[in-house]
């Protein structure tokens, strides 16, 4: 019973959500609300929030204070020469932009956390998209697409995770891995070419003069529609008549699209070694795990607020400006400790495992590496990456070892599913993402989900065909 009433939860919420019938943070807190007192537990539902939430508390901590320094960043104008960069390099062409979407945000992934990458990729593309009236979803997706498979990186956790629960070496995992993990990360490279063509088609091109300039209503693209005299902006707006862009975003886009604006009165020009010196050091600092990363975040913000605006009006006006990201990410976060307080504590994500784990044909034992590969995709979608590896990979590995399939070659499959998991409703870091990027939590998981999916099986396809796993 309690797995059907886990399957039906995680249905309820991500039809609720993808349908829009309600917001993310209402689904998240009610429904597992919900279904906690349909298993007869209502009266632990105290506990089971209280536990999720104290373990997603230093999380949303790190994510607070994160967005503040990058926040923060942003204002003083430390990723201005990065965005200015990357559209002259991609010459205001959408395809260009899409594929430099992908690899600045396999770049940046090389620090091994979710929530900084998307912060910094969201920070310095977003601009871009906004003036080229391109579709968010696209770059969110893109994002969220190659840092999964970027996350395997033996600091980024689930390579550490899968080694720790089978009693092997992380480099043996990863390392033999790393040819079907370049195939994946190539197909989401020329995933993000056709998918930017089509944008292209979509949109146009906007001459790379009007795409440095800071936004005017006559704004117009060329070459739309492929050939075609482009779109003008409606008056006033700075939208295209076409829709591209919702006109009730109109203050709060404009207000984003000013990071490309030379002469906003936020930026400070004399202090950038500073601020970039302070972000190598922040990111240095969180790679070596010299402090915990909610500290080193906290400390960086307030060294950056106190350095760049030394008055107090100016401090305020800096956090009152980033608020609104603060809270619905620090929201989204302790709501999603509900969902998975209550899927863990009732036990439902145990009894959905071993379901899984039971339901499969005793004939695929001698194929345990693929059934792993193919069950990571599932399950760390709808679990967290500690309940999968510490959970379920176990069972799976001692499934195969009785039919001789080694604990290396289920280690490997199961990192599989990490570029579909980097999507899923229970990693706050995706929160983040739509949260900077103004995208709705149900459009992003309808256009992501298929191409995440298509890049995991990529991946696992790779890696028989190398006779990796």
């Amino acid at each position: 019973m309690l797995t059907i009433l886990g399957f039906a939860m995680i249905a309820t919420f991500l039809v609720l959500i993808m349908t829009k019938k309600m917001s993310p943070i209402a689904a998240l807190v009610l429904i597992p609300a919900l279904f906690c007192v349909i298993v007869g537990q209502g009266a632990q539902l105290g506990d089971y929030v209280i536990e999720g939430v104290g373990n997603l508390a230093p999380t949303a901590a790190m994510l607070m204070f994160a967005i503040v320094y990058f926040g923060v960043m942003i204002d003083v104008g430390l990723f201005d020469p990065i965005v200015r960069g990357i559209l002259r390099f991609c010459k205001a062409d959408p395809m260009r932009v899409v594929v430099g979407t992908a690899l600045l945000a396999a770049i940046v992934s090389l620090d091994g956390d979710g929530s900084t990458t998307f912060m910094i990729t969201v920070s310095a593309m977003y601009p871009l998209y906004k003036r080229l009236k391109m579709s968010l979803v696209v770059m969110t997706g893109v994002a969220a697409t190659a840092n999964g498979v970027m996350n395997t990186l033996p600091w980024g956790g689930p390579t550490a995770r899968a080694a720790t629960a089978l009693k092997v070496d992380a480099g043996d995992v990863f390392v033999p891995m790393i040819p079907a993990l370049a195939t994946g990360l190539l197909f989401v490279i020329v995933l993000s070419y056709f998918l930017g063509l089509r944008e292209r088609k979509r949109v146009g091109y906007l001459s790379l003069e009007k795409a440095l300039e800071p936004e005017t209503a006559d704004t117009v693209l060329i070459g739309g529609g492929g050939g075609g005299t482009g779109t003008a902006a409606a008056p006033g707006t700075g939208t295209s008549v076409g829709g591209a862009v919702p006109p009730e975003q109109g203050e709060e886009d404009d207000e984003r699209l000013q990071g490309l604006d030379p002469n906003r009165p936020t930026l400070r020009p004399r202090l950038y070694w500073f601020n970039a010196g302070l972000t190598l050091v922040l990111l240095t600092a969180m790679i070596m795990e010299l402090l915990p990363i909610p500290v080193l975040f906290l400390l960086g913000a307030a060294l950056a607020l106190t350095v760049n605006y030394p008055s107090m009006a100016d401090q305020k006006a800096r956090l009152a400006a980033h608020a609104d990201n603060v809270l619905n990410v620090s929201g989204m976060v302790f709501a999603a400790a509900v969902f998975t307080g209550v899927l863990t504590g009732t036990g439902m994500v145990q009894h959905m495992a071993d379901w899984l784990v039971g339901a499969i044909p005793e004939g695929m034992g001698p194929h345990m590496a693929l059934v792993t590969g193919v069950l990571s995709l599932p399950l760390t979608y709808f679990m967290s990456n500690d309940g999968f590896y510490f959970g379920v990979l176990p069972v799976l590995a001692e499934a195969g070892a009785a039919h001789g399939v080694s604990p290396l070659e289920i280690a490997r499959a199961s990192l599989v599913g990490q570029a579909l998991h980097m999507s899923s409703p229970l990693v706050p870091a995706v929160y983040v993402l739509v949260g900077m990027a103004k995208v709705e939590f149900g459009d992003h998981t309808r256009f992501t989900v298929k191409w995440a999916a298509l890049t995991s099986l990529v991946v696992l396809a790779a890696g028989l065909l190398f006779g990796i796993i």
